[in-house]
Formats: C-alpha cells, structure tokens, sequence
C-alpha cells in the first residue's frame, strides 16, 4: 500500500530533527505527482536566516553516482570496459602488477583495495579510522589549498593496500573515483568536468547542479557547521573551501530537487541503458568510512523499506555539510534531504561516536519521508 505524501507528518518529523540539534535543514519528498518541499532551522545561526528548500548545497558523495554514470555511457559506447584492468587505461598512475589486477568495476564498486587518500593529504586525520586520535586542523590548513587529482591518487596508489583486489569485502576509498576522473578524461579527450556536466547533468536537465572550480557556493545557500565529534566546538562554518580534496569523489552542489530529477531519471533508464542500470545496481558488501559493512552497487546504495520494496541512490558528507537522497526502484517515491552540520556524535572514551537525539530525528525522518 503506498502512502500519500503527509505535509504535517513531514514538517513534525524535520522540526523534530531542528530540535534535537540540527541546525538548519531542508527537503523535497515526492510521491508520483505529489511534490513536497520543507524546511527547518537557519541557514546561518550567527543571523538566524533561515533554511529554505531551494538552496544549493554541497552533496558530497552522491557526487560518485554522477561520475559512475558518465563511465557506464563510456562502457556503453565501447570506449571503457567494465571488467578491464586500469592499467591498461592508466599504466603510469597504477603500475604493474596492480595494474593487471583491479579492473574499472573494481574501482567503481570500491573492491580495488587501494587506500584513502585522505589521511596523508590532510595530516591532522593521519589516525583514521581512529576518530579520537584525529583533529580538525589540516581543514583549517587546506581550506584554500589545490589539489591535483593526481598527487592525491599517488598518496592512495603508494599508500598500504587496504584489500586484494576483487576480495569477497570491499573498503571504501576515494581514491578509486579520482582515478576514474582520469579515465574518463583519457578516452573522452575532454576534462572529465566538462564531460560530466554535458553528459550526465545538462543531459538530465539539473539547471542548479554543478562541480565547483572555486571555493564559494554560488547563489543561495546555508552556512555549513563542521563539529568533529566535538572537537570544533562550537561547531565551524567551512561553507568557503576548495574542493579539489575530494573532486569527483565528492565535490558536487545540487539542490534537493535536482536531485529527485537525477536519481528518478537514472532509475528510469534515461541517463545510462537499462543493462547499464542493471550493472548498477549488482551490489557488494564494502566497509564504509565509518567502520560499517554497508551493500555498494556501480556507485548507488540499496536502502529498504519495509512493505515498499528497495529503494536506490546515495548519500554524502564534507566538512559541515550533508545529504541523502533515495528513490523507490519503481521511481514513484523520492526522498533528498540536506543537513548544515556533520559529525555532530561525540566520541566515549573508546573513540567511538556515541547516540545522539539528531541520529534518531534523522531516522524517523527518513521513514516518513520513504513510507509514511
């Protein structure tokens, strides 16, 4: 039984997310030709400008599903094998041996074993996954430093591997998608920016929707407030930083409607063949940067809903910044939701994030918002 979208139970559900903590955040539910928008809290707590549903807004990861999908177009016309090893596409940046092993799916699904990036870019998490034996300065540090892709994948490429390649559990790594910047910028003979936003944003009509080249979010949006399990406290606004950390692992701004646009247009089969949705959607068990075992496609997530079936898409984080965004595998109900502060769980004396009111909020928000 579907549920009619509930504009009360939806705005009770975000108010009680605001409440328990949250400072700002903002929605778009959508169920066949019903639309709901939503928000709560403020944009900016020093003003109290408040949040709105239109604002652009650092998405993060979900990043790595638009640049999974302008690969399988590249699969699909012939130009990138699946099941090729990369070294074949990229011998300098992953010599050798490794080369021969990990493949382009591999990379895509996160079972390649290369290591994080992260921690050697940004020295101050040199502990990772270790959360109480981290600290927020290397982003102060980096706040307007440029990466280029390929120094960051050499500290990957060179770093401990964290798996075999193609082992039975996968572990998530950033890395593994600025490499496939690098192919695609290989056999497209363009940047992989631009052949990102002809292919995969202008072809899905996202008009708010953009990888950043410089440091500022243009046109509205909210402060973003960075909390490091309580050790940036008050929690700092990072909404001014240059992305190249992360690039087209997690450096996109979207809005919750662009984002219900995109997943519900990929989920059709309109922005990659149905046999490439297909391979999409194969999932592997992979070890998440939080330490948890989560299912990981061609860069999308399953996420169920008890009576509703699966629902399919990606969510993200960067400093200070959040969102998720899900749609039912049959593309009638469609959930993106954006936060303005991350990693607000303080850690106990083991290191570990202990509950907070938000985790929750959160939760009951987003079965409201998937089932009703």
């Amino acid at each position: 039984m579907r549920n009619p979208l509930d504009p009360a139970e939806l705005n009770t559900a975000m108010e009680n997310v605001h409440r328990a903590g949250m400072p700002g955040l903002f929605a778009e539910v959508r169920d066949g030709d019903q639309v709901w928008r939503g928000a709560a809290g403020v944009a900016d707590v020093a003003t109290g400008r408040p949040v709105t549903a239109d604002m652009r807004h650092r998405v993060g990861s979900i990043t790595k599903t638009f640049t999974a999908a302008a690969v399988l177009q590249q699969v699909e016309s012939g130009e990138i094998g699946l099941d090729t090893p990369i070294g074949r596409y990229l011998p300098r940046l992953v010599p050798k041996e490794r080369g021969d092993a990990i493949t382009v799916r591999m990379l895509i699904n996160h079972t390649s074993g290369l290591a994080e990036y992260l921690p050697y870019a940004y020295p101050s998490l040199k502990a990772l996954p270790v959360l109480a034996d981290t600290g927020p300065q290397s982003m102060d540090d980096n706040r307007f430093t440029r990466f280029h892709r390929t120094e960051l994948i050499e500290m990957g490429v060179t770093a401990p591997a964290v798996g075999a390649p193609g082992g039975p559990l996968g572990v998530y790594s950033n890395t593994n998608y600025l490499l496939l910047g690098e192919l695609l910028e290989q056999v497209t003979g363009t940047t992989a920016e631009q052949y990102i936003t002809r292919n995969v944003i202008e072809r899905a009509g996202l008009r708010h929707t953009e990888l950043p080249t410089e440091p500022h979010i243009s046109g509205p949006h909210s402060q973003l407030y960075e909390a490091w399990f309580g050790m940036i406290d008050p929690p700092r606004d990072y909404s001014v930083f240059d992305m190249s950390w992360t690039g087209l692992a997690g450096s996109l701004i979207s809005t919750v409607t662009d984002l219900n646009r995109f997943f519900g247009m990929l989920l059709a089969g309109e922005i990659v063949s149905p046999s490439s949705l297909a391979q999409m959607q194969r999932t592997v068990p992979v070890v998440s940067q939080e330490g948890k075992t989560i299912e990981y496609g061609l860069g999308l997530l399953p996420m169920e809903a008890p009576g509703q079936g699966t629902f399919w898409g990606n969510g993200g984080t960067v400093w200070g910044g959040g969102a998720l965004a899900m749609t039912r595998a049959d593309g009638r109900r469609q959930m993106s939701i954006a936060v303005n502060l991350q990693r607000w769980n303080r850690l106990d004396s083991s290191g570990k994030p202990q509950p907070h009111p938000i985790d929750d909020a959160l939760a009951a928000l987003y079965r409201v918002a998937m089932y009703g």
